[in-house]
């Protein structure tokens, strides 16, 4: 796994050769999650994270679902003062505290095994790079940790399922700012009936 997030900050895998260049920020990720690092899902969300950053502060950002901790770690390194990741796997919150303390974040970063109905405040930036299921059940979870100015990233999903999710998005007052597609090719046709991946970035005006 190799990504370029800015000119300055790149992640690559734990196994993944690399020469950094003078001034540049690597971090290193050991993996543990259904949409790893080098994912498509994933890169999708990475490719809106400096835009979503860039659109205003962000002193807490979340990570649902956070795996490896990619997405999260990437959003504090990339700008956002502190982070909060949550899994309901052990392996992958366990995974997601060891990237953190190896690259050096472990002071800006809470992992929590467990899920969004724990967690109080609002957010300035969150993610959610989890199933089409999982996300029509998180609706509400990201609304109600919603600030009027937060920006959400979400991805795990085909175009084939986003037209009743972006519904009960718009129905709690979202507004899709930006989508992205790629496809990724297999042999045989997915469940979905669908190669693309879609993320979307939204916001709540």
């Amino acid at each position: 796994m190799f990504y370029r997030l800015s000119p300055k900050l790149v992640l690559r895998g734990r196994w993944r050769p690399y020469r950094p260049r003078p001034g540049e920020r690597v971090l290193v990720l050991a993996t543990a999650s259904v949409f790893p690092p080098s994912h498509t899902a994933t890169r999708l969300c990475l490719d809106l994270l400096p835009e979503t950053l860039a659109a205003g502060p962000c002193p807490r950002l979340l990570d649902v679902g956070c795996g490896s901790g990619a997405l999260l770690l990437a959003g504090v390194a990339a700008g956002a003062q502190s982070g909060v990741g949550v899994d309901l796997s052990g392996r992958a919150a366990a995974t997601t505290r060891n990237n953190a303390r190896a690259n050096g974040l472990d002071a800006s970063v809470q992992v929590i095994r467990g899920s969004t109905e724990c967690l109080r405040g609002a957010f300035g930036v969150m993610l959610g790079n989890l199933p089409w299921e999982v996300q029509m059940d998180k609706v509400a979870e990201f609304t109600r940790l919603a600030a009027p100015d937060t920006r959400l990233i979400l991805s795990g999903f085909k175009d084939t399922q986003e037209g009743e999710l972006r519904a009960r998005y718009e129905s709690a007052g979202w507004v899709l700012k930006n989508r992205l597609t790629r496809d990724e090719w297999v042999i045989e046709l997915p469940p979905e009936k669908s190669y693309t991946w879609v993320a979307w970035r939204l916001g709540r005006h």
